[in-house]
């Protein structure tokens, strides 16, 4: 054959499965089980109460039983697919004192099953979830705390998606994770941030999942297709020289952790487009934290992925009936079609990632006064070609993108760099991509 025909079929082959969706991902959607997760659910918020500081001697009532189940359950998935989970508690003492909601000395101790990738073992993706619950007064530790969607939903939906990508293997690592401690003052994540900074473990991001059952807000509003993926602007750990650079350059909302935000927005919108990806340009909601921020303070990419239309009555509330209005955190207000959706959404990302190369670490942006806009970036492991995408300043979402191949460097010829922002992901053979890397050098 002719190389000029060779080179033909190659790219049109290369372009064939950049253009193509995985049906994996649909066979991911389609394994997640309603039963399952309403079955996890209801254990979970049948321990009476899994509040940080309760019972961890009993069986069957407190957060020590609650671990010890959870535990179980990576065992249980792992014995079904070979020990392909390293399953194991991580944990950290917390001392009387250390913030007004620890009353007494404690172990902070999450369950952590790492299902290892085949090419890059040291890099990680990671779904948590909360194992704990709380009452009206964050330090009353007896009174009955089911926590049905607050947070035993996004508990449920990560051991499910752990039960369900366990059938598959992946390039990168995934982490499974119930986080302790959360509603004390973020104590798990703190500590498991700590731990993968020892390890020198590379975090892709989290996507903390943290109350995903609930499709009736307080205000009213009812959707079962709404959700919410918060997102902070850029990350807290900058330089100064970086903070300088925004000034002149931009990239006021084009941080790490808001690109995994875009990322999850797009994977939903392609491969579930019933679904309604809302992302919100903030940390965490009004005055509230999540188990992403640790993580976002040492520096990782971190989501709060999470219902749209909350319901109060219905979080950190003593159960009772008053004026007509039953409160509490009970079974009866969850949804169970709906958590399976939005543990499909995790499941389907964490998936995508985890089968793609590594993102660009550098991207050099130049063009100034020119009608064109060049860009420059590193060559990663795994990809065999790489998509340029831009947008304009203010859109949220990445709009427009061109397919360039296996190159390092590409000038896109009549886009005025002025007016538009820019940004690199790697593409690999399955045509999964990266998250996408904005410039972080500039050259003339």
């Amino acid at each position: 054959m002719k190389p000029f025909f060779t080179l033909l079929l190659v790219l049109f082959s290369v372009t064939s499965i950049f253009s193509q969706a995985d049906s994996r991902l649909y066979e991911i959607i389609d394994n997640v089980s309603v039963e399952r997760i309403q079955n996890d659910v209801t254990t979970l918020a049948n321990f009476g109460t899994r509040h940080t500081l309760s019972d961890t001697i009993s069986q069957t009532r407190g957060i020590g039983a609650a671990r010890r189940w959870i535990k179980s359950e990576f065992e249980k998935t792992s014995s079904q697919c070979d020990g392909c989970l390293e399953v194991f508690y991580q944990k950290n003492l917390v001392k009387e004192g250390e913030g007004s909601r620890i009353i007494k000395d404690v172990w902070i101790v999450n369950v952590v099953a790492i299902q290892r990738g085949t090419k890059f073992p040291n890099r990680f993706i990671i779904m948590s979830g909360d194992i704990d619950s709380r009452v009206s007064d964050p330090n009353n530790f007896t009174s009955d705390s089911p926590g049905a969607n607050d947070n035993a939903s996004g508990m449920a939906g990560t051991i499910e998606a752990a039960r369900v990508l366990s059938k598959y293997q992946f390039e990168n690592s995934i982490i499974y994770v119930g986080l302790s401690g959360e509603e004390q003052g973020l104590f798990g994540g703190k500590g498991l941030a700590a731990h993968a900074k020892e390890q020198g473990w590379e975090i892709i991001g989290i996507l903390n999942n943290d109350m995903i059952g609930n499709i009736t807000g307080v205000d009213g509003v009812v959707s079962n297709r709404d959700f919410r993926i918060f997102s902070e602007p850029v990350p807290p750990t900058e330089t100064e020289d970086q903070r300088r650079a925004r000034r002149f350059y931009g990239g006021e909302v084009d941080g790490i952790s808001r690109q995994l935000a875009r990322y999850v927005h797009k994977t939903t919108k392609t491969y579930m487009p019933e679904m309604n990806p809302m992302m919100i340009y903030r940390l965490d909601r009004f005055g509230r934290g999540g188990h992403h921020r640790p993580f976002n303070d040492a520096g990782f990419p971190g989501i709060r992925i999470m219902e749209a239309h909350e319901n109060y009555t219905q979080q950190h509330q003593d159960i009772r009936v008053e004026n007509g209005i039953a409160y509490g955190d009970v079974l009866e207000h969850v949804n169970f079609e709906y958590a399976k959706k939005l543990t499909a959404v995790n499941a389907i990302n964490l998936a995508s990632i985890a089968w793609a190369p590594p993102s660009p670490s550098t991207v050099e942006i130049g063009g100034i006064v020119e009608p064109s806009a060049k860009l420059k970036w590193n060559k990663v492991e795994g990809a065999v070609g790489y998509k340029i995408y831009w947008r304009d300043t203010t859109s949220p979402t990445w709009d427009n993108s061109k397919l360039v191949g296996d190159v390092s460097e590409f000038t896109l010829n009549g886009i005025v760099i002025d007016n538009f922002f820019f940004g690199v992901a790697s593409v690999g053979k399955d045509g999964h991509e990266s998250p996408v890397t904005f410039p972080n050098k500039i050259f003339r």
